[in-house]
């Protein structure tokens, strides 16, 4: 069988969560030799069951909870509802959906008004938000002057585009260490995110007159509480558990079904896995595997940030600069189209089919635009003695920005959205 059609031993996330079941034919991952990034749960049988028509049997239930992989990482709960159907016909009042104009106004909102500084997938947003913002300002330095020459200043490209781009590759350096921080310590039991609450109906007695409440659904609501996720907890920062569990508490948490502990001490926090859990778990981690694309590209790409610094960049020949400037572009830029790639396809069901519906896509999509520009520029490099080559140069660090900028922002708004609804 083939790995991504399946939960490992021990891996098979919401094992704990009474009433979901998983839909084993729904387990999927958009490459075979890898880990699931999809899967699939249904709410309570008993409860569709008590709403279904005497023999009637639902091969579509009305709400499904998505667990996808990402999601897990970032701390998010998905629910998929039938949107057609009624609270009468399925028993469930179900949340309304997220992709509606208010709710993306809302979300737009959350944004500008909260800071939850406690959740690294917030942090991680923030970082590369604002190491995008920052190579904006470096490709205006470096792309200015060629284009309005008339408006370029002493210093501009060597002085204003070094030292931005230094600042900017360390902003994106730290960013992808909170990435392969946040992969290390995803959440493998996972959690469902939402409470099921009881609405009655009152009703009255044709007998007697007398009125009694009797339940006629169950709405389903965000809820905090059931949330197991770091950003959960307001008092840790990067997953760490400032208060020590008790032994019962050990003991409790160990006799968990599929519940991983990250450190000896039962805090959720560690700075790297052992060797054996990289080499039966992460390896076959499709966002573990990004994230560390990610990091390593950005600790390339971060040797030109330091080298095009006033004073080493403009006092080394043009073969030396070719090898220590332009060449760790290229190998740090072709990192980030690959990462952006794995990113991309982590949040498919299938390698071919893209995921139009899902943030995390359209966030691996643009970040694999931005790719493309940084590698463009490191390519066309050691060819800018040419104005032209270096036009293009430039320009692509331009564009290649701004795709990072969109893409960061997506992000950001994604980590602020821990309970998404889509219609089936």
């Amino acid at each position: 069988m083939a790995r991504h059609s399946h939960f490992q031993p021990g891996r098979e996330p919401l094992q704990d969560q009474s009433g979901l079941e998983l839909r084993r034919s729904h387990v999927s991952g958009p490459l075979h030799f890898l880990n699931p990034t999809w899967a699939h749960y249904t709410l309570p049988q008993q409860l569709q069951a008590k709403h279904a028509a005497p023999g009637e049997v639902r091969p579509h239930p009305p709400i499904e909870h998505l667990w996808r992989s990402r999601d897990n990482r970032k701390g998010r709960h998905a629910l998929r509802v039938d949107t057609k159907a009624t609270p009468e016909e399925t028993g469930y009042t179900v949340p309304p959906l997220t992709r509606s104009t208010h709710a993306i106004a809302k979300g737009i909102l959350r944004m500008l008004t909260c800071v939850p500084y406690w959740d690294v997938s917030y942090l991680v947003a923030i970082a590369f938000t604002i190491g995008s913002m920052i190579w904006i300002i470096n490709a205006f330095f470096v792309w200015l002057p060629l284009e309005v020459p008339q408006a370029a200043f002493p210093g501009e490209t060597l002085t204003g585009g070094g030292v931005s781009g230094f600042i900017g590759a360390t902003v994106f350096e730290i960013g992808s260490v909170l990435l392969l921080l946040e992969a290390i310590n995803a959440n493998q039991t996972g959690c469902f995110g939402w409470a099921l609450e009881s609405v009655l109906s009152k009703t009255k007695s044709e007998e007697d007159g007398t009125h009694s409440h009797t339940p006629a659904s169950t709405k389903v609501t965000p809820s905090m509480r059931e949330c197991r996720h770091h950003h959960a907890n307001r008092k840790s920062l990067l997953f760490v558990n400032r208060s020590h569990p008790s032994a019962s508490d050990h003991e409790s948490l160990s006799n968990r079904p599929g519940y991983v502990t990250s450190s000896p001490d039962g805090r959720s926090f560690r700075w790297l896995p052992s060797v054996s859990e990289l080499r039966s778990h992460y390896f076959h981690e499709l966002g573990f595997l990004a994230s560390l694309v990610q990091f390593l590209a950005a600790t390339i790409f971060w040797i030109a940030g330091f080298t095009g610094l006033p004073g080493i960049y403009d006092h080394m020949s043009q073969g030396l600069a070719d090898g220590v400037y332009w060449v760790p572009q290229i190998v740090g830029g072709l990192g980030f189209v690959l990462s952006g790639l794995l990113f991309t396809l982590e949040t498919q069901s299938k390698w071919y089919r893209p995921a139009w519906h899902v943030l995390g896509w359209h966030i691996g999509v643009w970040n694999f635009i931005g790719g493309i520009g940084f590698t463009l520029c490191g390519a066309l490099g050691p060819g800018s003695m040419h104005s032209k080559v270096e036009y293009q140069a430039t320009l692509a660090t331009f564009w290649g920005s701004w795709a990072f900028m969109i893409g960061s922002t997506i992000q950001w708004y994604e980590s602020l959205q821990k309970h998404p609804v889509e219609k089936k």
